[in-house]
This record gives structure tokens, sequence and C-alpha cells, in this order.
């Protein structure tokens, strides 16, 4: 079953590893950490993406799995324009 994941690494990524990451979303955040966050399709992935962090030594803060949400319409939220993401600056999924 595939999950999707969210992991939380300090410093900023460059454009060619965020390329490298496909099928991931990568977000330079304030603070001075990134954003990756994708789908994980088992264990061994999810431990080797964690090794291409350690290879590379990017620091990982945190790994959290990301809770699947129904998509939303945007009459739901008449105050808020669709491109808004989540308040902590997360894409909305």
């Amino acid at each position: 079953m595939v999950q999707t994941f969210e992991v939380i690494v300090r410093g900023r990524l460059s454009p060619d590893i965020a390329e490298a990451l496909d099928g991931f979303v990568v977000v330079n955040r304030e603070g001075g950490v990134a954003s990756i966050i994708g789908p994980v399709v088992d264990q061994p992935r999810l431990l080797a993406l964690l090794g291409a962090f350690d290879d590379l030594h990017i620091e990982v803060i945190s790994v959290n799995p990301v809770e699947e949400r129904e998509p939303e319409h945007p009459a739901d939220h008449p105050d808020e324009s669709p491109e808004q993401g989540d308040a902590d600056g997360r894409l909305a999924h």
C-alpha cells in the first residue's frame, strides 16, 4: 500500500537534488529547513530515500506519515482562494 510521507531536512535543497527526487514535492521553507513530500510504496523505498540523504550528508529532522484527506471543494470555503496552502505552508493534497 502506498503511503505519503513528509521528510523534513535541515538546509535548503538545490534544484538538482529536488529534480532527482522524482515523484516528490520539495519546498524550501523559512528557518533553513526543507520539506520533501511524496508517495512511498514500502519500507525499503523509505529506507533508500533516507539512506540517500545520509550519503549526501543531509540531516533528517523528522519523518512523518501524511494523512490522506478527502478533496475539498472551493465552495465549501468561500473565504479562501483555491491556490492557498495550509497556514503552515504545507501543500494541500
